[in-house]
């Protein structure tokens, strides 16, 4: 699946090679390194990691990006994202966290949008660890947003306490994943051995027992062996932590997904990790290391679950497409269209703007893009429902 991957530049070559030595000295130290483990230190490890690096992660592949995510196929996006967070502010207070903020489209789109609504946060915060993405998200902001900047600042950890409005846009699927598979002898992690040659030092996958905290979340997952898959306890304890410094408010996480019982469908044996470089997908994660984002589909049920057992509400879980269809995306798309009949839409866009922006929701909403394939939820306290985005087509039952 990666033989048509561009091949890397020189520079990339050699960042890859100094992170390889990183991983191949802890393996020697250790014996073996959980895979968990190796896809932290590939994406993130300080100055060499995939999203800690200097590479262009977010664009087109003109731009020299990897991948594109909903807030660069267009600002309407964010716009209907920010009707939902307006309702969130108005029932608790104006802040927004926004975990992984990308290229900084998002923020941008949202912050304009929210105030067009009369609802700007007094704060907006970033969480995030990247330099390089800091800088960009900086860079948007000063081009597209300007007059906001004084009300954005940048996290390094969460708070102690927080209420308001939480947004992670594709956060959780980057997030370290446990590799198991589940025998007729017990259930096993896959992770990270390393052969040495003469000349070279190569990865591969070693296996040992499982351990008691993946033996513990195993036994919720409705799996008969031989299988493989993933199960990313990280995910859970980033959304527990989250949920327990959350004192009013709601999170809303937009991701990749199922329900536990189809993510471990059968026809998912062999697991959804997924490695991209290039706007190319391919299935080796030691492919030089840091090069490619590295991620796994989410286990909604199992962030519903970390929500709720410190205390959160599940306020709603649907499609993406339904998600953006109830939060008015057609409205938005109509006015940029020039259709809203007001004095402010008089003066249509021009052809090649529209064709954009009805392209660009289609992707959003299409159920062979990306319009089933993500899903929202909303996790919260204190908050009215149901929420704007869950008012039809809601899946909470699902979970």
């Amino acid at each position: 699946m990666k033989a048509d991957l561009p091949e890397p530049s020189p520079d990339a070559r050699a960042a890859s090679a100094a992170l390889m030595r990183i991983i191949a000295a802890e393996i020697k130290a250790s014996g073996w390194m959980s895979f968990a483990r190796y896809m932290e230190l590939a994406l993130y490890a300080p100055g060499l990691g995939y999203y800690s690096g200097g590479s262009r992660k977010f664009g087109d592949n003109a731009s020299g990006g990897d991948f594109v995510t909903a807030p660069e196929l267009t600002p309407l996006f964010g716009q209907a994202l920010a009707r939902q967070v307006a309702q969130v502010l108005a029932a608790s207070v104006p802040q927004v966290i926004e975990a992984g903020a990308g290229s900084g489209h998002l923020a941008a789109d949202m912050l304009l949008a929210l105030d067009a609504m009369g609802s700007a946060p007094e704060r907006y915060s970033i969480l995030e660890l990247s330099g390089e993405l800091r800088a960009r998200q900086v860079a948007t902001l000063a081009e597209r947003a300007p007059q906001f900047l004084g009300r954005v600042e940048w996290l390094d950890e969460l708070p102690g306490k927080f209420s308001g409005c939480l947004i992670g846009n594709e956060v959780l699927d980057a997030m370290p994943t446990h590799a198991l598979r589940w025998s007729e002898e017990g259930l096993l992690e896959r992770g990270v051995g390393l052969r040495t040659g003469a000349e070279s030092e190569q990865l591969l996958v070693a296996e040992r027992p499982a351990g008691a905290a993946l033996q513990a979340a195993a036994r919720e997952i409705p799996v008969t062996a031989p299988y493989r898959g993933e199960v990313s306890l990280a995910a859970r304890a980033w959304v527990a932590e989250l949920a327990r410094r959350l004192e009013k408010g709601a999170m809303i996480l937009l991701d990749y997904g199922l329900p536990r019982r189809e993510l471990y469908h059968p026809q998912r044996n062999g697991g959804t990790l997924r490695c991209h470089y290039r706007h190319r997908v391919h299935d080796d994660p030691f492919w030089f290391p840091g090069l490619s984002d590295i991620t796994s589909h989410v286990d909604f049920t199992a962030v519903a679950e970390a929500g709720f057992d410190v205390g959160l509400g599940v306020l709603g879980y649907t499609s993406q497409a339904q998600f953006l269809m109830n939060c008015g995306i057609g409205e938005l798309l109509q006015e940029k269209l020039g259709a809203g009949g007001t004095a402010r839409n008089a003066a249509r866009p021009d052809k090649q703007a529209a064709l954009r922006a009805q392209g660009a929701v289609s992707v959003l909403l299409s159920p062979n893009e990306m319009g089933e394939l993500f899903k929202v939820i909303a996790l919260g306290r204190g908050m009215p429902q149901p929420l704007l985005g869950f008012l039809r087509g809601d899946r909470t039952h699902a979970l």
